[in-house]
């Protein structure tokens, strides 16, 4: 076991880590390093000021992707995975794309949106349903968007503080307020009106995911859509924090059962 590696994740992303604990032994520490990869990605935006800077520490990621071997927590475990063939580059240089779309200021359109999620959280999504075997993991992908979604309304509030919006402009627009009004006031009515606006995006993606019993061997890969299915139903306002026991029975439930 990778105690370096579980001990960022356990950190920094509770629910996927929670998720991952019901997945077989030996896949475990593999999932895990997915889910330390999509950190790495989404801290690249957190720890610098500049739009420039960011996307210079994504391209140190996607050079990991492409070949190059460095020493570091997180990239040396990605590289060995890679190299196992284990993880296909091509399935992760999209995710790193849709990253860098976080450097922007602001994410146009509604559809703009749709697509950064399927390419980033459902691409992991997609990437843990093939280290766990999955067959067709690209069925995934829509339940890990809806998992992007119910986080971009979980976070909201505590990114606008930051001067961050990952609110796509056009419905804000529509609601009459700007990025920058979002930003300003996040929990405005009109702001709270698109969140509900994106939850039912998010319960959409649900819809075209998984459902059903599928093997114990598998389903750690889907168990994040059970968070998202909870978020969403409670709809927004939503706060980030620790999980309530509802939600980890919810996710235990489907973690035993195979049911999604």
């Amino acid at each position: 076991m990778n105690h370096t590696i579980v001990s960022l994740v356990r950190r920094h992303d509770p629910d996927r880590f929670l998720t991952a604990l019901f997945a077989p032994p030996e896949h475990r520490d593999a999932l895990l390093t997915l889910y330390a990869f999509d950190h790495e990605l989404a801290r690249a935006r957190e720890v610098t000021s500049e739009p420039h800077l960011t996307l210079i520490r994504l391209h140190w990621w996607r050079e990991v992707v492409e070949g190059a071997r460095r020493r570091h927590e997180v990239a040396t475990p990605l590289a060995a995975l890679l190299d196992s063939g284990r993880l296909d580059p091509e399935a992760l240089l999209p995710i790193i794309d849709a990253h860098e779309i976080e450097a922007d200021s602001h994410i146009e359109t509604l559809a703009d949106w749709r697509a950064w999620l399927l390419a980033g959280a459902g691409g992991i999504a997609v990437a843990a349903g093939g280290l766990l075997g999955v067959p067709d993991p690209e069925r995934l992908r829509p339940a890990g968007a809806a998992f992007g979604v119910a986080r971009v309304i979980r976070w909201h509030r505590v990114r606008a503080p930051r001067n961050r919006c990952l609110l796509p402009a056009d419905l804000l627009a529509d609601a009459g307020v700007s990025v920058h009004e979002a930003i300003a006031t996040p929990g405005s009515p009109e702001v709270t009106a698109v969140l509900r606006r994106l939850a039912a995006e998010g319960e959409g993606f649900l819809a075209q995911g998984p459902s059903g019993r599928m093997s114990r061997a598998h389903v750690a890969a889907a168990l994040p859509a059970v968070l998202a299915r909870c978020d969403l139903r409670r709809g927004p306002p939503l706060h980030p924090g620790p999980r309530g026991l509802a939600d980890r029975l919810a996710v235990t439930w489907s973690g035993l059962t195979g049911r999604v």
